[in-house]
């Protein structure tokens, strides 16, 4: 074997579709929690600095978010080595879909192991849909806090009175409804979102927003490859049985005439083996 006959065999088992699932789960998880991580150290600071004065009122925030910080540490080294799993587990079953007729055939076990993956893959993705679901909240708030400040830098060219134009943070469940002063209105809060906090801040939600998207499709994506992966061998393995049921009635049939079989069509003619 030359070469280039061994670069095109090693290059045949690769499995392509397991390959871009795994490298877009890593960007995926790497946007979400990297991105996620520091918006919420970032929404900290604008809730400090101009939406509460008191530490008692944003301190359950505080914790919240330091909470949500560990479980982005745990997302992304779970994600992380799931991911290298499934690689792996896609070479196993290129190598099986491959080589079926070969020396090396899919084991009870191996079956048993991919079927699992594809279970397991599926509820990851069913709960991963409702971590995209809420990564949208935050990105829905910056939303409507930018809208209502385009709508006070329009009115302040008219005279109008802009210091009913407000965006209240307990409205959103972020501070105690005791909270002072809880909200941020008219210039104040015109001046908020000039700031570079709030639109690295917006810039980062909407980064851990797609971030959720991409790890949605890539758990999609890999688990109707597997699905598929699993319908193809057993298909592979009903033509081996065929074949080897053919191959056993064909061996028979010689043992019974005496190790010759005869043609039906042409007279005087036989096959001998």
């Amino acid at each position: 074997m030359g070469c280039y006959e061994c670069c095109m065999r090693c290059l045949g088992g690769v499995p392509y579709c397991s390959l871009v699932a795994t490298l877009l789960c890593f960007s995926g998880i790497a946007l979400f929690c990297g991105c996620g991580h520091q918006a919420l150290t970032e929404t900290e600071r604008l809730i400090e600095t101009y939406f509460a004065r008191n530490l008692q009122d944003y301190i359950t925030l505080a914790y919240i978010i330091q909470y949500f910080q560990y479980v982005i540490y745990g997302l992304a080294s779970f994600f992380f080595l799931y991911c290298i799993v499934l690689l792996a587990e896609g070479f196993y079953t290129t190598s099986a879909a491959k080589q079926t007729f070969g020396e090396f055939r899919s084991t009870m076990c191996g079956r048993c192991l991919s079927s699992t993956f594809i279970v397991v893959t599926y509820i990851l993705a069913m709960l991963w849909l409702l971590v995209f679901a809420l990564s949208a909240l935050p990105v829905y708030f910056f939303y409507n806090m930018d809208a209502t400040c385009h709508t006070i830098d329009v009115l302040t060219e008219t005279p109008a009175s802009i210091n009913q134009l407000c965006v209240d943070a307990r409205q959103y469940g972020l501070l105690p409804w005791n909270a002072v002063p809880g909200k941020a209105c008219g210039m104040t809060l015109s001046t908020v979102c000039k700031t570079r906090e709030y639109r690295v801040t917006f810039d980062l939600y909407i980064a851990a927003f797609a971030g959720a998207g991409i790890t949605l499709l890539a758990l999609v994506h890999c688990s109707l490859h597997l699905a598929v992966n699993q319908v193809y061998l057993k298909k592979l393995r009903n033509r081996a049985k065929e074949e080897r049921r053919g191959y056993d009635l064909y061996g028979r049939l010689q043992r019974d005439r005496g190790g010759t079989l005869c043609s039906p069509y042409p007279a005087n003619t036989c096959d001998s083996s």
